[in-house]
Order: C-alpha cells, then structure tokens, then sequence
C-alpha cells in the first residue's frame, strides 16, 4: 500500500485547511486508517484514526473538536478537515494504515505499517 499526503501549507491562527490521502497499490482494499503529527525532537503524536467501514473516528486530545477525519472509499481516500487551527498545531502531518486484517483503531504509531511521506502544517499567530 502507498500513501500519498496532501493538502498542507502555511495558514494563520483560526483558519481551516484540509488534509488528503490517497492509498494505491491495493485497490478496493479497506484499512484502518490513521493521522500524526511530529514536529522536530518531539515523538510522532497520534491524531486521529479511522475505521475500516468510518464510523466512530478517534481523536487526540489536542484536536478533539477541531479536527474531522472521514473517508471516501470510492476514491481510496482519508480526510483531515481542521478547524480553527492554532500555532501549536505546527507539525509534519503523516497519514498511515494498518494490515487489512486488523480492524481496531491504534493510538500508537507502532500499530501502523505503511506511511505516507508527511505534508507540512505550518500556523503563524
């Protein structure tokens, strides 16, 4: 499975902007899906993670309520729409799947097995 992440880019405090990712290489094939975010010297942060048939998304606590993440399996494609974003949402944002087999979300990087290159959220105040 290949990954790719989109839709970042330098955007001030409070404003919105959504995250793209596109999975290739399996087509048709559902996996749970996942959101982090690292910034330099820090561990990779979980964000968000959805599952196989979309239901009942899981957020981080930093994001809850500001961040929605769905899917679109008809386009093989996961969303990260964020609101009111602050400065401390600065991050490289990566997009990750874990085995088709397993179909319970993880809040750990660990869990996940294919990675997408990251995209770069930058927020100025």
């Amino acid at each position: 499975v290949q990954l790719q992440a989109s839709g970042g880019g330098l955007v001030q405090a409070g404003d919105s902007l959504r995250l793209t990712c596109t999975a290739s290489g399996r087509a048709n094939t559902r996996h749970v899906m996942g959101w982090f975010r690292q910034v330099p010297g820090k561990e990779r942060e979980f964000v968000a993670g959805i599952s196989q048939n979309g239901g009942s998304p899981s957020y981080g606590d930093d994001v809850k309520g500001r961040f929605t993440m769905t899917r679109d399996d008809t386009k093989n494609t996961v969303y990260l729409q964020m609101r009111d974003l602050k400065p401390e949402d600065t991050a490289v944002y990566y997009c990750a799947a874990r085995p088709q087999r397993i179909t319970v979300i993880s809040r750990t990087k660990s869990g996940y097995t294919y990675w997408g290159q990251g995209t770069q959220v930058t927020v100025s105040s």
